[in-house]
């Protein structure tokens, strides 16, 4: 067993991963935005859930409105980007299969961990 108590401070930070499944937070400040038009995860699926917050996910183009409760599945290979549509923070639990990203938070090769 694991246990983490999330905090949800500012920024993108790995929570941790078990086997094949990895769990992060993000944070992203009003107005600000992750990812973008060449940001895609080549070796992973993507869950992420809005803890709190408003916001707007753009994947390959497609978009969809975000708010807490929302949960947003992003397909391995699919281009995205998450911005901050609101006036607070917007928080989400982020689970990677398989895993992602190091322990620093810096993408890992598809099918590296």
């Amino acid at each position: 067993m694991k246990h983490k108590r999330l905090r949800f401070g500012e920024g993108f930070r790995v929570a941790f991963d078990l086997r094949r499944v990895q769990a992060a937070e993000m944070v992203i400040a009003p107005g600000d935005s992750e990812g973008g038009p060449d940001n895609r995860h080549s070796g992973a699926e993507q869950w992420l859930f809005v803890v709190a917050g408003s916001g707007l996910a753009i994947v390959e183009g497609r978009r969809q409105r975000l708010g807490p409760g929302s949960l947003l599945a992003i397909e391995r290979g699919e281009r995205h980007e998450i911005r901050n549509t609101g006036r607070t923070l917007l928080k989400t639990l982020n689970l990677y299969s398989p895993p992602a990203y190091d322990g620093e938070g810096e993408p890992l090769a598809a099918g590296r961990k």
